[in-house]
């Protein structure tokens, strides 16, 4: 009887050895075999001092002063008509809103629809007291030691200029798209966009324009990011994060300390958001996340693409592994940060009102409404009143990994990074792209950045700084794809 129990867990384990081996190799890799592209003849010392001209003009935008910065933006606007003359010669310039630019660029194809690169020319402010941590001036633009320096040089000048530097090669080559190209510049990205990018996106709407794909700032050329993963992942936002803030108060009657009552206001609400912390929304390796663990599956080292193509059984073992990681965490769920709390004056005064505001970004098939319902029943307190902020925005819809679109940025994308794997990806950070769904169903979100783990800090951080042959691979990158807008209608 032990002997014919001991056969039968044996043969059990082999046929799920089988079964994971079996689905494992039905998992081929999913990328594109793409011949290199071509060496651009690009002067690379001279497009870096371009960028670090640009980095020095401090377009620093301002959620509550919109005429903050104008004279830097005046300037901006100048300094980019004089650096890329063909540009200015042949494609159409406007001003929208305040500041934002958009450039069309004329499609010899009248019946194509046309695409849509985008950047932003605003940055953040340099936080105070942290000038000093910098290597360099952060609004100096130096190149030094193979970077250019400065705020900016990644998030996010560094991709409208090589955009600029691209079209003004393609330009002086005597090429001419096919599909009519759209420069989307916004002069507020990093306070919402709302006077920008939206209201340029309206304008298209207005026109009649709907544009066959859209490209944006995103997700990164990751290398060594990713545990399991010998090369560096290429990933391709197909959708972006909602964004969800609530402001929390919690009225009480005030008092002095010398006779508190059971519970006070601060306690009350300190309760309520140990509460919340503690009752995180569910994970899921479904949607986007599944996609991307997907396509990286078969290109992943032995025990990790065994674990990514069995997801059937693996999944809670792999899903509490990513959770571990606030990168990873983020993609599987929609995430809650307590990011401002207050109540209080004076310290033997017991104050009447306790507040504070938690921070959500939805992952797509969550809403607002259902997130809402999410932080009412975990603060699990009925008199503490919920306010939303008014420019909360859903999850954005998620494009077609299938389209001519995404095909395009891949091609371009295995053609100038070869050593790369390309993925879909979720962006988890706001974006002025999610704007454009008025326009078009396949957003994307990618900069041909290359980034370390130790990079990622630098992104509105500081020593934010751009290798020089980074930035001639971002060119070089822009330059592939924007080619692609000149040949033949890519297969749906």
């Amino acid at each position: 009887m032990f002997k014919r129990a001991f056969l039968a867990v044996l043969l059990a384990l082999f046929a799920l050895a089988a079964a994971l081996a079996i689905q494992t190799w039905r998992h081929p890799s999913r990328q594109l075999a793409v011949a290199a592209a071509p060496r651009l003849a690009v002067d690379l010392p001279a497009a870096a001092q371009r960028l670090g001209g640009a980095i020095a003009i401090r377009t620093v935008s301002s959620l509550d002063d919109a005429a903050q910065s104008n004279a830097e933006f005046d300037r901006l606007h100048a300094y980019l008509a004089a650096q890329f003359p063909k540009v200015h010669a042949t494609l159409k310039r406007e001003v929208i809103g305040q500041k934002a630019l958009l450039y069309t660029w004329a499609g010899s194809d009248p019946a194509a629809r046309p695409v849509a690169l985008m950047a932003h020319q605003d940055v953040v402010p340099i936080a105070p007291g942290t000038e000093k941590m910098w290597s360099v001036d952060p609004f100096s633009g130096a190149v030094r030691d193979g970077f250019i320096w400065g705020r900016g040089t990644l998030d996010n000048k560094s991709n409208l200029f090589a955009q600029m530097e691209a079209i003004e090669l393609l330009i002086g080559s005597g090429f001419r798209p096919r599909q009519t190209v759209y420069l989307v510049m916004g002069d507020d990205e990093e306070v919402s966009g709302l006077r920008g990018a939206l209201p340029i996106a309206e304008l298209l709407k207005s026109r009649g324009v709907r544009l066959d794909w859209v490209l944006d700032e995103g997700l990164l050329v990751l290398d060594g990011v990713l545990a399991g993963l010998s090369k560096p992942a290429a990933l391709i936002g197909v959708a972006e994060k909602g964004y969800g803030t609530f402001f929390l108060s919690l009225d009480t009657a005030p008092g002095h300390s010398s006779m508190p009552p059971a519970h006070s206001a601060i306690g009350e609400m300190s309760a309520a958001l140990v509460r919340l912390e503690a009752t995180p929304m569910p994970a899921r390796l479904q949607g986007v996340a599944g996609d991307m663990f997907g396509a990286l599956a078969p290109e992943m080292s032995a025990v990790n693409r065994v674990l990514l193509s069995n997801l059937w059984l693996t999944g809670p073992l792999v899903r509490s592994q990513l959770e571990k990681s606030p990168s990873s965490n983020a993609m599987l769920r929609t995430t809650t940060a307590l990011t401002i709390v207050r109540a209080g004056n004076k310290d033997n005064v017991l104050p009447g009102r306790a507040e504070a505001a938690v921070n959500f970004r939805l992952l797509p098939g969550d809403t607002l409404a259902s997130v809402e319902a999410h932080l009412r029943s975990a603060l699990g307190n009925d008199r503490i009143a919920i306010k939303p902020y008014p420019g909360n925005a859903e999850p954005s819809p998620v494009s077609p990994t299938t389209g001519a679109g995404y095909a395009a940025i891949q091609q371009a994308v295995r053609s100038v990074f070869q050593d790369a794997v390309v993925a879909p990806g979720l962006m988890t950070a706001a974006t002025d792209s999610r704007h454009f769904s008025l326009v078009s169903d396949a957003v994307y979100r990618f900069s041909p950045l290359r980034a370390k783990s130790e990079d990622l800090a630098r992104f509105h951080g500081t020593n934010e700084r751009l290798a020089v042959s980074n930035y001639g691979e971002m060119i070089q990158f822009y330059h592939q794809l924007l080619r692609s807008t000149g040949s033949p209608a890519l297969p749906q």
